[in-house]
Parts: structure tokens; sequence; C-alpha cells
């Protein structure tokens, strides 16, 4: 059996994760030298390479990805111990490790703030990110759950709707088509397009729909995020499809919701976790209370 402290295995973990000895040393606050002493000694009892430093860019070799691997099943094991006796001790306290897709943001606030209220030990962090970089977290096992509202098919996970999502197409309150009801997909091809950008669920879901029914739009923009096409809306750039969530706000009243044939577009939001994992106290905590308080009703 390798003889290795739980203080070098968090050392070289943290150092593996950011990919610097640095890094590593700033997030532990110890120095540099003590981060290479510690990874040092580890290397020797593991009786193979753990890095190599090609450049300045440092790589994981084979065994280091599997005792990363091990460290970071370790770290959870252990955590998720402290999790279940706090539980026993009839308190619920630990970490909650949740990432969210951007558009989210509208609504998981005003969720962890009660959740948070009623559970006031348990810690959230909170990872807000695109469809792109979620996948990759979660091919990581980074987090506890994740919200999206396109699950990626490719994926062992188990998925469970709690929230709907309606997207619907948004243009300026003086807009030609503001006040016009019954517009056909065909009308829209006449104006200016904001498109999200590309990876995103919301335009997957458009684009299908304008698929399906031979529409060709002219797109003008492409945006990266739900507040700067608000803003292209504004600056009379053109129309877009976006979550009705992200209209919750009342600094947005000369925005105004199209009547379009189609839209609505129905989808749902989902709440995510890998399926061979195990849930924290904490993280089926959560589960159960977000369930509970929304069950495919709007916020």
């Amino acid at each position: 059996m390798i003889q290795a402290t739980l203080h070098q295995l968090k050392v070289f973990e943290t150092t593996a994760r950011l990919g610097s000895f640095t890094k590593a040393a700033e997030e532990l606050e110890i120095t540099q030298p003590t981060v290479s002493s510690q990874v040092k000694q580890l290397t020797k009892t593991v009786g193979l390479p753990l890095f190599e430093q090609i450049g300045k860019q440092l790589y994981l070799t084979d065994a280091g990805k599997e005792l990363l691997k091990t460290c970071q099943d370790v770290f959870s094991q252990l955590e998720n111990f402290e999790m279940k006796v706090a539980d026993l001790k009839g308190t619920k306290e630990g970490k909650l490790r949740l990432s969210v897709i951007t558009t989210a943001t509208y609504f998981m606030p005003r969720i962890l703030g009660a959740f948070c209220q009623l559970y006031p030990n348990i810690d959230v962090a909170l990872q807000v990110t695109n469809h792109e970089q979620m996948q990759q977290r979660m091919s990581n096992n980074q987090d506890d759950l994740y919200i999206l509202s396109q699950p990626p098919e490719d994926m062992d996970l188990k998925s469970q709707p709690f929230i709907d999502n309606p997207l619907v197409m948004i243009a300026r309150k003086d807009h030609p088509l503001a006040t016009r009801q019954n517009i056909s997909l065909e009308d829209l091809q006449s104006y200016p397009f904001i498109m999200r950008e590309s990876g995103s669920g919301t335009r997957q879901a458009v684009q299908n729909l304008f698929k399906e029914h031979n529409i060709s739009v002219k797109v003008r923009l492409e945006l990266g995020s739900n507040e700067a096409i608000k803003q292209a809306i504004l600056g009379d750039l053109g129309i877009s499809v976006l979550s009705k969530h992200t209209l919750t706000t009342a600094c947005h009243e000369d925005l105004t919701i199209l009547d379009v044939q189609h839209f609505p577009i129905s989808r749902h939001w989902y709440i995510n976790y890998l399926s061979g994992k195990q849930l924290s106290v904490i993280a089926q905590t959560f589960l159960d209370f977000l369930l509970d308080r929304t069950q495919l009703m709007e916020v």
C-alpha cells in the first residue's frame, strides 16, 4: 500500500487541478517550495512521475491522471462522510457545488436564497457557465448538480425537469411587428435577427424550428449573453429569441414579446447529475428542496 499523507494528496490534487505549482501554493496558502517538496515526496512514494513539464506548461502523466481520480474520490468521500455525521447530529452542514447555465441566473438566486435561509450552515459554490463549459465540468465530475435547459444526449445523466422555460420572440416596443398579431414565421425574414452564439441551447431550438418550416432569417449579430442581446434589441439592431425568464426585471420596459406563430417554444429547465454519482446528503437535500418548491411551476 502506498504510504501518502492526506496533505500530500491535497497538494497534488490542487496542483493537478490548477496546472501550476504557483497557483496551488496561492490557493493552499503555503509556499511554492513546500508544494514542490510535497509533490516530490509523493512522486517518490508512488515510484512513477506524476507530472511532466513541457516549456512552461505542466501536464499529468498517466500515473498522475489515475492518482488525480483517486484523490477526487477520496476527498469526495471524506466530505460526504462529514456531511453524514452532521446529518446524524441533526444538522445540515457542508458544501453544495452547483453549476448553472447563464440564463438560470435570472431565477436561481431566489431559489438559493430560500434554501440558504432554511439551511444556514450549508455553503454554496455556484458556477455560472455556458453549455460547452458545463459539459466539460460534467466530464470532469466537478460539481454535484447541473442546471441547464438542454441536457446533452451523449452523457449518462439522471435528469429531472423542474420549471418551464418558454422561449419567446422579443423586439423593441416601437418595432413594426410590435402591434401585429399572429405573425407568421415568413414575416420574420424581412427583419434583421440577433442570434445567440454557436452551441447555445436557445440557438439550437430556434434553428430547429426555422429549419422545420424552411425559414431563413437575416442574422445581423451573434452575441454570447442575454443582456447583450437585449441591449442590441434596444439599439434597434434586430429582433431575437430569448427565455421569457430574461424579461423578469423591470428595467426592460421598452421590450415586448411578439405574437408569432409557433411561439413560445416550449422547453424546461432540468436539474442533472451523473448517473453513477452517489449524491451527498447536501446535494440530495437541495435536489428535494428544488423539486418540492417548483414542480414545473414558474418561479
